[in-house]
């Protein structure tokens, strides 16, 4: 077996990777969060979009969707994907739009790509900045302290005859702003295995400390993990959904 660093481009193996993530029901369930929430407003902005499946289902649900992104390889594949959407490669944590939106997104827990504290206020104070009147920011969250480093999601599959193997986890040292996901995939091909691993730094904070944050410039609403029922957090887990309104 080999093993090498996937030091940037996960763009070939990013629709592979993410084969048993329910897009439609993630977005369903935001789209539900809107009606309740927002300002009934139809502008929507994906950030880390990734290669765009999300903005597909909201461009379906009747949204005037849009996506950014830091990699311009998954940016041409969203493209092709959703070809009436506008997409651009930014950083979340410094982005612009040319008009106000409605809700903005960001799936994935892919908010923690934000790599300290104050790149992730920056990020919040961009989204505050890019909303239009009572418009909504939604993402999912994970509790530094509730972070098992024990535990990872693994998941497989044949396509295009090798096998794949992809796997992810969250790691946390227990003190800091940082913590890290750890992914890694194998494939096989005529009986000889690859490996690829890599490490991304993500900031690292408890949900207090990212209450503290969002409540000078929204409205926060806090719900359990669960893109199927919308019930609220009940303090206990350390995943969670939140809903913020702009102020």
């Amino acid at each position: 077996m080999s093993s090498n660093a996937l030091y940037t481009d996960l763009s070939s193996y990013y629709d592979l990777m993410c084969a048993d993530i329910d897009y439609r029901a993630q977005s369903h369930s935001v789209h539900r969060l809107q009606q309740l929430f927002g300002n009934q407003g139809r502008r929507h902005l994906d950030l880390a979009c990734g290669t765009g499946p999300h903005v597909r289902h909201f461009l379906d649900f009747g949204y005037r969707s849009a996506g950014l992104d830091i990699n311009q390889p998954m940016l041409d594949i969203a493209q092709l994907r959703c070809p009436e959407a506008q997409f651009s490669r930014q950083d979340m944590a410094d982005f612009q739009v040319g008009e106000s939106v409605d809700l903005i997104t960001c799936f994935l827990y892919s908010i923690h790509y934000n790599a300290s504290l104050e790149r992730l206020r920056a990020c919040l104070s961009s989204v505050h900045g890019a909303l239009a009147d009572n418009g909504v920011f939604c993402f999912n969250a994970v509790d530094k302290r509730q972070i098992d480093n024990r535990s990872f999601v693994r998941h497989s599959l044949d396509h295009q005859g090798s096998h794949f193997v992809f796997g992810s986890s969250w790691y946390y040292s227990g003190e800091g702003e940082q913590q890290a996901l750890r992914l890694r995939i194998e494939k096989t091909e005529a009986g000889v295995t690859q490996a690829w691993q890599d490490e991304h730094a993500m900031v690292a904070l408890d949900f207090i400390e990212l209450q503290q944050l969002l409540q000078p410039l929204f409205e926060v609403q806090v719900f359990e993990h669960d893109y199927e029922r919308i019930t609220p957090w009940g303090g206990a887990s350390g995943n969670a959904l939140f809903v913020c309104v702009k102020r």
